[in-house]
């Protein structure tokens, strides 16, 4: 027995998925990203993280992962503050061969007691921007990265810069490559900034 999601984040990041799962690249439509989770860490850091949102007039790049069963409870610890909304195979498309998910795919979307923006005391961790747009770069390249900057809402909200000393508990390594494509399309995109340099 498996189960099959659709990852639009961090969990687009092969080096973030279990041994034993399997991601195919592809497209979500009806829906966009937004940084909308807002909750705080065991070392008491307020973060922000992504989620989407419906909106018939878009579509977001993300992996269709697929896993035994079993991992399911390791699965919903990482995203606790969400809720899973089902049904989404005939809104996905495999990128190589063009076809469907399957009926039971699922998302994860924001809880409503995390559902908010971020803010000064809920910034986005630099290192869990890294680790998604790293995951962006590595199977869609430059694009990827361009892609996931224009399809997500919420670049009002700050960024902390952790990247030295990471916060976030997937944190992962950028080789020089992809540390600079980051670095040069989120500047020209004009994020905000916050903490140590």
């Amino acid at each position: 027995m498996t189960i099959t999601y659709f990852g639009y984040g961090s969990l687009v990041n092969l080096d973030t998925l279990p041994a034993r799962a399997d991601a195919t690249p592809g497209k979500l439509k009806g829906w966009v990203r937004e940084w909308r989770v807002c909750g705080k860490g065991s070392d008491g850091q307020g973060r922000c993280a992504l989620s989407i949102r419906e909106d018939p007039e878009k579509e977001i790049w993300g992996v269709m992962v697929r896993e035994p069963r079993a991992g399911l409870e390791d699965l919903e610890r990482r995203e606790k503050r969400y809720r899973k909304v089902g049904s989404l195979g005939v809104s996905f498309r495999c990128d190589t061969a063009q076809s469907e998910g399957p009926e039971d795919l699922f998302v994860f979307v924001a809880a409503p007691e995390h559902y908010r923006w971020g803010t000064e005391s809920h910034p986005i961790l630099q290192s869990y921007l890294d680790c998604v747009l790293a995951g962006f770069h590595r199977l869609w390249g430059k694009d990827g990265i361009e892609h996931f900057l224009e399809t997500t809402e919420g670049w009002h909200v700050p960024v902390l810069r952790d990247r030295h000393a990471p916060v976030y508990p997937r944190a992962v390594s950028l080789d020089d490559t992809v540390r600079d494509a980051i670095d040069a399309a989120t500047q020209s995109h004009g994020l905000s900034f916050i903490g140590p340099r």
